[in-house]
């Protein structure tokens, strides 16, 4: 399969796009010729990719690396990088509205200059591409192959022509957006997060379909660039896998932002009527009709599985779960094995990189790390932040798990209350009678940050009642998290031994 055409033609004067992909997809690119056998080829050059090609590369494997499109795959393209550049200006806009709160004047004239912010965030992607580029992972020793991958038998595969054979496979090919079928809604045109980075002018009124985060973080981004915008969610919540008060802290941010969230309600048709979208919709058996100049279809995302001809690898696969792995990340042929968004239910960045590591010391070295031993935080970008790790208060219950909850408002941490960001909490759950930590969740304008500690907490073995005796820097707003240890501490005092124990090597705590 060729690259898109539309994203490689690149206007003359765009210097930082030219970079990127010169770096990703050179124009002058030979794909190598074979070696005799690879250790390891890798179908896909995304995170997972690109993590498990140099991985392989550094313990001395022979390695082929297979991209049908750019290197960096979602992430740097049209995902985490370029999404958080203009979340990062769009906060911007809105501190810069909301200068009285910090005793600084209003600026007389706030303009959005969407030109401006899109060549921003095109230069930080270029940037942030010179460490995917093909040449650096050419001179780290991999083979790198531009075009489509086909498998053609159990331990082989062909790409542009030639064929690669392989002691291990890796599938690692990513997902797309997922979306939704509405009537209309093709012919009318609508946005993904593969189109949206594209746009030089901002429409005047979007309408995003799905409340998950993706749809969340998008809305909010445009919404603060002036443009009216509405979220449709066909389901009664929105960001429902969170808890209920963090997203309801969430929708009342956007109720401020003057963002208009229609929950319970489902797009039924689109038209076009003079240049607009017009969008019918249903809510119950309530019908109305919204005019917009752009949609954003934000409804999730779905594993790449078609043209890798998979049948003929022997590995199973369908179009909603992805490739079939075990815990090991294995596929049904032993010698093939997948990671990231192909395979996983946790679509994330970071869980790609971790499933990548995993997958290669598994494939390569022998090892038998499960994929269900991770730890996995995440974080929805909107402003407040809402990030999360380990188990919700709700599954210990329905494991019957006795759970205690430590909940610290952030306008009680001395360093929000300075930032003037007081809107939020951090709630940290353990085990009932003990200090061993559950899962927790932030809501906070720097919760992606904060939830890392606990995350290492979690990892490492350590009680909640050990981080009250880790000094935190003050003033920080992470210190709510010692201010929830604190709160545990309390509850449950240390006794003597427990203290000398926490004090000996983990090793010795087994």
């Amino acid at each position: 399969m060729q690259p898109r055409s539309d994203t490689l033609a690149i206007p003359a004067n765009d210097l930082a796009d030219h970079e990127r992909i010169d770096n990703v997809r050179p124009a002058d690119w030979r794909n190598p010729r074979p070696a005799q056998r690879y250790g390891l080829v890798i179908v896909g050059a995304g995170t997972a990719g690109l993590v498990a090609a140099r991985a392989a590369a550094a313990i001395g494997a022979k390695v082929a690396l297979i991209e049908r499109h750019l290197l960096g795959g979602t992430c740097l393209n049209i995902g985490c990088v370029p999404s958080k550049a203009i979340i990062r200006t769009s906060r911007l806009y809105a501190e810069m509205r909301d200068a009285d709160r910090y005793g600084a004047r209003v600026p007389g004239d706030i303009r959005v200059e969407p030109a401006a912010v899109m060549q921003r965030m095109r230069g930080i992607r270029a940037r942030i591409s010179r460490g995917d580029s093909a040449h650096r992972l050419a001179s780290a020793g991999v083979d790198v192959f531009f075009g489509q991958a086909s498998f053609t038998a159990t331990d082989a595969l062909q790409v542009d022509g030639e064929t690669l054979h392989f002691k291990k496979a890796l599938i690692a090919t990513g997902a797309r957006p997922n979306t939704p079928s509405i009537p209309g809604l093709a012919e009318a045109g609508y946005l993904t997060n593969e189109s949206a980075f594209d746009l030089t002018a901002l429409p005047q009124r979007l309408l995003v379909i799905g409340g998950g985060p993706l749809g969340c973080e998008m809305a909010q981004a445009f919404n603060r660039f002036g443009v009216q915008t509405i979220i449709v969610q066909k389901r009664p919540l929105f960001l429902r896998r969170e808890e209920r008060d963090a997203a309801q802290i969430l929708s009342d941010a956007f109720a401020r932002d003057g963002i208009e969230v229609r929950l319970n309600t489902q797009v039924v048709k689109v038209s076009v009527e003079a240049g607009r979208k017009r969008v019918d919709l249903v809510s119950d058996d309530y019908r109305s009709t919204v005019v917009v100049d752009a949609i954003l279809a934000g409804t999730g995302r779905a594993p790449n599985v078609s043209g890798l001809d998979l049948e003929a690898a022997g590995v199973d696969y369908d179009i909603h779960r992805g490739v079939h792995v075990d815990d090991f990340l294995r596929t049904r042929n032993r010698r093939i094995y997948a990671a990231g968004d192909a395979c996983l239910r946790h679509k994330f960045n970071d869980t790609a990189d971790a499933s990548a590591r995993i997958a290669v010391r598994n494939a390569l070295q022998h090892e038998h790390q499960r994929l269900s031993a991770l730890t996995i935080p995440w974080c929805t970008y909107t402003d407040p932040e809402i990030a999360h790790v380990g188990i919700y208060v709700r599954q210990a219950r329905e494991r019957g798990i006795p759970v205690k909850t430590f909940t610290i408002p952030m306008h009680e941490v001395d360093r929000a209350i300075a930032d003037d960001e007081e809107v939020g909490f951090v709630k940290i759950s353990v085990r009932e009678g003990t200090d061993r930590i559950l899962g927790a969740t932030i809501v906070a304008r720097h919760a992606g940050e904060m939830i890392n500690e606990i995350t290492l907490a979690i990892v490492a073995g350590i009680g909640l009642r050990t981080l009250a005796r880790v000094i935190h820097a003050y003033p920080t707003q992470a210190e709510a998290i010692k201010m929830a240890a604190d709160a545990c501490e309390r509850a449950h005092p240390m006794s003597r031994v427990e203290r000398m124990t926490a004090a000996w090597p983990r090793w010795l705590q087994r």
